[in-house]
């Protein structure tokens, strides 16, 4: 993961956000192949989903045709949305602060382990206590290096001890410990145990102020989530457009979660970019729908070049799902920060039921103790949060019924995908260079249509009218949309591996014998393999190549 993440940052794909000050932790700026890079995967995303999808028939296992609109929704919504979508009272994490090192963790993201080291004890805070065997903590990605260290700081021993710490059981997550237990914890970078305060809840949801004079009454939230401006927008598209059930409404954009421990590079940040469908269908057809979409968006992935191997499809069990869900399926891939054999979550699809418009018609739902959705009362058994009592039920003109339509929910993270590609794409080989010798080589087989730069082109060398009609191809590929590069800096190997390097798939030589015969040399990024074509089919080339993969 570390040669990835140092790619990302020597070629342009991925910056720390402020790094000249010293960064922002969970925050991350796209350089100008990460910008392309990602653009080209939310493109995909919305093609594949919205503008190429053709509503007259129905796609390969879906129960029958159906129409896609997108929207487009503010960052700030009225906080009453929040109230009644859940968020305001549950969305929280549970944390803990460390009172000595001022650091503030995830309980479900601390690995703790019972260590303890033959004649030496670790100090307990506040009472002094001496203790033989304490829980040591980490944070860290390489969980079981970083606890090593951390057990032979906490017992003042050198690294070459290591062998005589005598570890007990197994390591948990703190979420498993006993809060009684944890004046025996040992904090990352604490020189005691006991200095971490007991759990509480903490928001995830970024709060903000509207207006001039910053009272309570001007607070607002960033939003968390992207589904809820469809949802409040439901009406407002079934009124305005021609759209009939079943349909979905799609939305790229902007989301904020106040993540406590932000990790694993863009894998869990506090902005990220969401790709989401609320697709609204009828109660007694959602089943099939949920089904569809689960492989849909499964197969999306495979088809942009995501091997099988490191990808799965996971039901979540009963105990999973959230309360209003009646179904929930993750799509996880193997991503190199995670220990062999695990994989991370990259797009969600959840069978809501008529949750969301009924929350927002009715107010605050809750689950009864018969299992049913109810809204949830306060002490004086008055709506907790009320909805905003517009009417949100659908009219079906044919079968003449009005009803709430359920709501199958994939949401994808568009820098959870990007992050994916990346991972994917990156590979190391050896390859002869332009002398027959073999050279280490990095390359990034993108799947073309995610790749940044398309094309490059080269003239050999700076003369005999090389340049003037590489400049020539480069502007034609240029005028027909297409991201390329012009190079013609270093021998021709440097600059091939140069390409390869940022992933582009086809490079494209002007040498002495386009001077003569008028045809160039294009090269294939992963086979290597270099043939001649006639400079007036360069443009017809490269794009019948970018069309068929």
């Amino acid at each position: 993961m570390d040669k990835i993440v140092a790619l990302c940052k020597r070629r342009g794909f991925i910056f720390q956000n402020s790094e000249i000050y010293g960064g922002q932790n969970g925050f991350w700026d796209y350089g100008p192949l990460g910008t392309e890079l990602k653009r080209n995967v939310r493109d995909s995303w919305y093609h594949d989903m919205v503008s190429a999808h053709n509503e007259l028939i129905a796609p390969q296992g879906a129960p029958s045709s159906y129409q896609m609109v997108g929207v487009e929704t503010a960052l700030i919504m009225n906080p009453q949305v929040w109230k009644c979508s859940g968020h305001y009272d549950l969305f929280h994490d549970m944390m803990v602060d460390c009172k000595a090192t001022k650091s503030r963790y995830r309980l479900d993201q601390m690995r703790v382990r019972s260590v303890s080291f033959e004649g030496q004890t670790v100090k307990q805070d506040e009472t002094d206590v001496e203790l033989a065997t304490v829980m040591v903590t980490s944070t860290a990605e390489d969980f079981h290096d970083d606890l090593t260290s951390e057990a032979l700081r906490a017992f003042g021993q050198k690294k070459k001890y290591a062998d005589k710490l005598q570890w007990h059981g197994e390591a948990t997550t703190l979420d498993q410990i006993d809060v009684a237990e944890f004046v025996n914890v040992v904090a990352p970078g604490a020189q005691k145990a006991g200095t971490l305060t007991a759990p509480r809840e903490f928001n995830l949801m970024m709060k903000t102020i509207i207006g001039a004079l910053g009272t309570d009454d001007d607070a607002a939230f960033l939003r968390p989530e992207t589904a809820q401006g469809i949802f409040v927008n439901f009406k407002n598209v079934v009124d305005s457009s021609r759209v009939k059930l079943p349909f979905g409404i799609c939305q790229v954009g902007k989301s904020f979660r106040n993540e406590i421990t932000p990790r694993n590079f863009t894998f869990r940040s506090r902005e990220f970019e969401q790709m989401e469908i609320e697709f609204f269908c009828r109660p007694d057809e959602s089943t099939g729908w949920y089904t569809y979409w689960r492989d849909r968006r499964y197969q999306w992935y495979l088809g942009l070049g995501v091997s099988q191997d490191r990808l799965i499809l996971r039901d979540h069990h009963a105990e999973e799902l959230a309360h209003y869900s009646v179904g929930t399926a993750d799509i996880e891939y193997a991503f190199p920060f995670l220990d062999e054999g695990e994989f991370g979550e990259l797009e969600g699809i959840a069978h809501r039921g008529d949750f969301d418009l009924r929350s927002h018609m009715e107010g605050k739902l809750t689950k009864n103790a018969a299992g049913e959705l109810e809204v949830e009362l306060n002490e004086h058994g008055k709506p907790k949060h009320r909805g905003s009592g517009k009417d949100l039920t659908y009219f079906d003109d044919q079968a003449k019924e009005r009803f709430l339509p359920h709501v199958i929910e994939p949401s994808a993270g568009a820098d959870r995908a990007t992050l994916a590609f990346i991972c994917e794409a990156y590979h190391e080989d050896k390859q002869p260079d332009e002398k027959g010798e073999m050279q280490e080589r990095v390359v990034m087989k993108f799947h073309p249509r995610l790749a940044p730069v398309k094309a490059a082109v080269f003239p050999l060398i700076k003369k005999e009218g090389m340049p003037e009609k590489a400049a020539e191809i480069f502007g034609a590929l240029k005028a027909a949309g297409l991201s390329c590069q012009f190079d013609q800096q270093g021998a021709i190997g440097r600059r091939y591996r140069r390409q390869d390097e940022i992933g582009t798939p086809y490079c494209i030589t002007v040498d002495g014998d386009t001077m003569t015969d008028g045809t160039v040399t294009i090269r294939d990024r992963d086979s290597l393999k270099q043939e001649r074509i006639s400079i007036d089919k360069v443009v017809e080339e490269v794009t019948s190549r970018l069309n068929a993969s």
